[in-house]
This record gives structure tokens, sequence and C-alpha cells, in this order.
């Protein structure tokens, strides 16, 4: 609907009309639009995107720009790794990778989940313990009040 929105997905590729898009197609706006022709892209850390032939003639740059926002967890999560800006989240500053406190682009990588999923089976077990000490107290605590309750009569 023409709505800007925010992602941590760099999983980009070319769409059928030359435009770049995330992984669900929706286009990137601000990433430079890939010349006719082109047959290699290469992204530096920096965020300078730099276009080749098949022969390795440079066909075209450009610049990818990150958005910052003083509050991330203000953004409100859309799902589908989508996000929009709210009153929390504060508007968004814009700026060139690895200026300012901002990440630095790796070409050829993904960001990964940042759970540990050791830490987190050993908590749920934990957890899972917890809950039947809790259960078996509470059925201890019912039995000892029937008792109590039978000998009353």
């Amino acid at each position: 609907d023409g709505e800007s929105l925010y992602s941590r997905d760099g999983a980009f590729k070319v769409g059928p009309d030359g435009q770049v898009t995330n992984s669900q197609g929706m286009p990137i706006v601000g990433f430079p639009t890939p010349p006719a022709g082109f047959n290699g892209i290469s992204i530096a850390s920096t965020g300078g995107v730099t276009f080749t032939s098949d022969n390795g003639d440079i066909l075209g740059t450009g610049q990818i720009t990150l958005s910052r926002f003083s509050n991330p967890a203000g953004l409100l999560g859309l799902g589908g790794n989508l996000f929009r800006e709210t009153e929390a989240s504060g508007t968004p500053t814009l700026g060139a990778p690895g200026e300012n406190g901002a990440g630095k682009l790796q070409q050829g990588y993904l960001e990964t989940s940042n759970v540990n999923i050791v830490e987190e089976m050993v908590n749920m077990i934990l957890a899972q313990r917890a809950y039947e000490i809790n259960s078996k107290s509470i059925q201890t605590s019912d039995s000892m009040m029937q008792q109590v309750s039978q000998l009353k009569r």
C-alpha cells in the first residue's frame, strides 16, 4: 500500500522487473537499481554496491543505507520479518553501514538467531520439573486435607 516498513531480512533477490526485493518480493527502498546486463554484484562491508558484467567491467555503483532506531524494541512486529515504526521506536536515523554505531554488512551471509538452543532446552526442562514439583505438592496437600476431614468424622 506504499507504506514504508523495516526488515532485518538480508536475503535479497532481483525481481522480474529488475528491482531488488526481499525474500517476500517486496521492493527494497534505497537499494541501487541494477543496470541492464549486469551479471555480478559485490557489496562492501560499508554498503558500497558494485554491479559488473560477464567480463568484469563495472556497469554501475551505489550505496546501501541502514535505518537505526533509538528504541528498536518499540518497533511493531508485523510478522514475516517486517516491522513498522511507532511512536515508541522513534524516527529512523539513516546512515552508512559501519558509521555511528550502525552494523557492517557481509555479502553472502545471513544473520542467525541469537537463541542458544542448549540453554533454552535446559530452561525448558527446569520449568517442567518445577511444574511437576508444584503439582505433586498440591496433590499431597489435597491428600492431607482429605485425611484431616476424615479424622473429624
